[in-house]
């Protein structure tokens, strides 16, 4: 939890470095966001509250402390955003139910992942690699939407956490006689993630 926080207070330091200039004012007056920037925070908020919101149900269900150790990851995942989201005075788009989304999309999306989870541990465990799956193909087109210094930071950060978290889904769904295809990246960038070694995801 102290490593989580840690992390946590290392990304708020990076991505508001810079805020202030050299007469002490405000920099961010001065920074306009695009509306696929703006479109891409609001996504990725939710999108990091689906992944928490899927591992507690898995963790509730089958007790495996992959999904609870996992699910706090994306909480400090989604206070990461958050921080974005007040800089540049964005409306937070959460709601405060579990399993209760803005988005439309990402509310299908959550219903036909828990529908999977309900079947089976092992396609819970699977569930967990389609969402870290989905999450860094996402994250990598965000990259491509901007140039900004803060967005870029926050995006390698959480592109590092998911890939993290896909090595940790498959190395469990391997161990329970299951296996993976991936429904987002290439089978060549699949397999680079989950046979390397996890990484230390920060600003080091």
């Amino acid at each position: 939890m102290r490593k989580m926080i840690l992390v946590t207070v290392i990304v708020f330091l990076a991505i508001t470095v810079g805020c202030t200039n050299d007469n002490n004012e405000n920099s961010i007056i001065d920074i306009v966001l695009t509306q696929d920037e703006i479109n891409d925070l609001l996504f990725l908020r939710e999108e990091e509250k689906l992944a928490r919101d899927v591992y507690l149900y898995s963790y509730d269900k089958y007790g495996t402390i992959v999904f609870n150790n996992i699910a706090s990851s994306e909480s400090s995942h989604m206070n990461s955003v958050l921080i974005l989201l007040n800089k540049y005075n964005i409306e937070d788009p959460i709601l405060e139910n579990r399993g209760e989304f803005r988005n439309t999309t990402l509310q299908k999306i959550y219903n036909d992942l828990i529908e999977l989870s309900d079947i089976s541990l092992l396609e819970a465990l699977r569930v967990g690699n389609i969402i870290e799956d989905m999450d860094i193909k996402d994250l990598t087109l965000n990259e491509s939407r901007t140039e900004k210094i803060d967005l870029l930071s926050l995006y390698d950060f959480l592109k590092c956490g998911s890939q993290n978290h896909l090595r940790n889904f498959n190395n469990q769904l391997i161990s329970n006689g299951g296996n993976y295809v991936p429904e987002y990246l290439t089978q060549i960038a699949f397999e680079t993630i989950v046979n390397s070694t996890n990484e230390r995801c920060g600003f080091n």
